[in-house]
């Protein structure tokens, strides 16, 4: 066959692909909520399963499986309730004193290098209220536009709230006749291979989740325990709100952390043990509890049941956040996890092929 009819006959699938792709990068926003609900169902249907081999109807299944997952994500929400009602009347009565105590050690510090500076606290008060009327309107203007842009952002989380477990209901509903349409689709001497692969995948993909979930228990009980040894009062909504809350990486445990600080010079910052004492035991807890879940917890408890070396799961998260940020940190285990199961069969198929075995 020539070149040029080769070339031919491949050009409308190469347009086609290009185009969908466009379409795809441009529809993002409305595709987000169905491939989310997507892998939402993907991970309820063994539940399901499991739940109609109890003889419990599948509608009924369905509903049961959502509303256990809407209850673990509001008792993260309702464990920030007491840390809430807690900190804001601690926040309005220590919160000038301790500001005060803190300037009176800075002052000497900054006189030092010359710097002309409030030396009292009524000084610095007089100093706060000039330098607030000077830039009010900038800081009101900035304050309205963030407050507009993060209500825009809340609308639309709260709508891909009750949209996600609607789509994943109906996704659910109709997952075996879906599954096999789907299946129709791919060539019939594909089936099988391909069959094998998501059969693996499921498995893979099993083991994924339960490792996250013994994860987030272990350190939910390790920062409890952790900050109640300092003497924190809030360290069990603190501790089991970070153990939860590392499935975000970076961002649950940097919140939990941002939490303890807070908690903690509320707690002690006018008392004999000063700031030093929270601070000294947030570092403590929180760096002890960053090794440890970097270094220890996730490579063997999550990356040795999906088949990744420790140093290949250290890899694979610093990658792919390096790829797409937040987003990427989100899927990297998974992802490493399929490109496992595929390399696999890639490796087996090129020692099976007569290139490999030529002598």
């Amino acid at each position: 066959m020539p070149a040029s009819l080769l070339s031919s006959r491949r050009l409308p699938w190469v347009i086609a692909a290009v185009v969908a792709v466009v379409l795809l990068w441009w529809h993002a926003a409305i595709l987000a909520p169905f491939v989310l609900s997507l892998v939402l169902a993907y991970v309820l249907q063994p539940a399901v399963l499991r739940l109609q081999h109890w003889r419990v109807p599948r509608a009924l299944a369905i509903g049961l499986c959502l509303l256990a997952v809407l209850l673990v994500a509001a008792t993260v929400f309702v464990l920030l309730v007491p840390i809430v009602s807690k900190l804001t009347p601690m926040l309005r009565e220590q919160l000038p004193d301790l500001l005060v105590g803190v300037w009176g050690r800075v002052v000497p510090w900054l006189s030092q290098f010359g710097l002309s500076v409030p030396a009292t606290a009524e000084e610095l008060k007089t100093w706060m209220v000039g330098f607030m009327q000077d830039h009010v309107s900038q800081w009101g203007g900035a304050i309205w536009k963030s407050v507009l842009a993060g209500g825009g952002g809340l609308m639309s989380v709260a709508g891909m709230a009750l949209l996600v477990p609607m789509l994943a209901f109906y996704w659910l509903l109709d997952w075996d006749r879906l599954g096999r349409q789907w299946a129709s689709l791919v060539p019939p001497h594909w089936r099988e291979p391909g069959h094998a692969v998501m059969a693996e995948c499921d498995e893979l993909f099993g083991q994924y989740l339960r490792g996250q979930l013994i994860v987030m228990g272990v350190l939910a009980v390790y920062y409890s325990v952790g900050l109640s040894l300092f003497g924190f009062s809030l360290a069990l909504p603190i501790g089991v709100f970070t153990g939860l809350a590392v499935c975000i990486p970076y961002l649950g445990f940097g919140l939990g952390m941002v939490l303890a600080v807070l908690a903690g010079l509320l707690q002690f910052g006018n008392g004999e043990q000063g700031v030093l004492w929270p601070l000294l035991g947030v570092g403590v807890v929180y760096g002890l509890g960053q090794v440890v879940e970097s270094f220890f917890l996730t490579p063997r408890l999550v990356g040795e049941r999906i088949g990744l070396h420790p140093l290949g799961v250290i890899f694979a998260l610093m990658l792919f956040g390096q790829w797409m940020g937040f987003w990427g940190l989100l899927i990297a285990l998974p992802v490493s996890a399929l490109a496992m199961v595929l390399g696999r069969r890639a490796f087996v198929a090129w020692q099976a092929s007569r290139l490999y075995r030529a002598d």
